[in-house]
């Protein structure tokens, strides 16, 4: 009961605008970086090398919520493109990880796929792969919508799909035409028992299904979990079905299971870290918290320090 107290408080705190101002003012303390790699391009860039040395590949994300005007949207797209073309320049092992209301989602749709053309476009030319991660219910249709159009114009781009949500297998189903490398999540939003299972066990399930429906369908897979027993799962169902390891990867966040991470790594599997930077760090630390509360002891620490 506690757990789920805290879990409701962390996400309702990630959704509050004045929090995330404060926090915004008062940067990166009390523990947020063991899971942000620091404010800037270039402190996510060190991250990146030093995960990539130890054979770990990585996406980054330039975290930015709440985005309200398109002054701001332009620049965040900007900042992605310049991403872009210093993972190309350093010829880093790392791809690009967005949220499209970064990119103006709830301004304008149509500059919402302007934006993302031109990330698109620079991604294209310097080889560097797109996901786009899926946000809170209430913008999986316009998200999916599109990423439907652009995957029709290119090949380098992906989304993310949640466990928790009662659609998702029809998701997986109705994309499967467009071939699409989708990963795979449980799903860190407070959502509606409406729309979303509540208990985990059948998240759970729920995660193994489509997990089996797309990779059976031939398609890249990236199982993105700390869970040993989705890992598990997913290491027997490969085995049994003779999927090569080329057809997915596992992913873990920054900072989360590192040495779960590295015995992935060392076991063959391929082995990718989303690695979140940036100012507009909080709503994604708050998540963090509201995922595990036993990272809440670790920042406590942090505010003894």
């Amino acid at each position: 009961m506690m757990e789920q107290v805290m879990r409701n408080f962390f996400l309702y705190m990630g959704k509050n605008r004045v929090a995330t101002k404060v926090a915004k003012r008062y940067g990166m303390r009390f523990g947020a970086s063991r899971f942000v790699a620091g404010a800037s391009l270039d402190s996510s860039v060190h991250a990146i090398k030093k995960l990539n040395q130890k054979g770990l590949s990585v996406t980054i994300d330039h975290l930015g919520e709440f985005v309200d005007n398109a002054a701001e949207a332009d620049e965040m797209t900007k900042h992605c493109i310049e991403a872009i073309e210093r993972i190309a320049k350093e010829n880093l092992d790392s791809q690009l990880s967005l949220k499209l209301t970064s990119m103006g989602l709830d301004i304008d749709y149509d500059m919402t796929v302007k934006n993302m053309r031109r990330i698109l476009k620079s991604a294209d030319q310097h080889d560097v792969f797109v996901t786009i991660d899926m946000e809170d219910f209430e913008r999986c249709d316009k998200t999916i919508e599109i990423f439907t159009e652009l995957k029709k114009e290119f090949e380098n781009i992906g989304t993310v799909l949640q466990a928790y949500l009662y659609r998702v297998a029809d998701d997986v189903a109705n994309l499967n035409d467009l071939s699409p490398n989708l990963r795979l999540v449980k799903g860190a939003y407070k959502e509606s028992p409406k729309v979303a299972f509540p208990d985990k066990k059948d998240v759970d399930e729920n995660f193994k299904k489509i997990i089996r429906m797309h990779l059976l369908n031939g398609n890249y897979t990236a199982i993105a979990t700390h869970d040993d027993q989705i890992i598990e799962y997913t290491k027997e169902l490969v085995k049994e079905y003779n999927i090569p390891r080329s057809q997915f990867e596992f992913q873990m966040l920054y900072g989360i299971c590192v040495d779960r991470q590295e015995a992935l790594l060392k076991d063959g599997y391929k082995m990718r870290v989303y690695v979140p930077y940036g100012k507009d760090w909080y709503g994604y630390f708050m998540r963090r918290l509201a995922e595990r509360p036993a990272n809440v002891a670790f920042v406590l620490k942090g505010m003894m320090k």
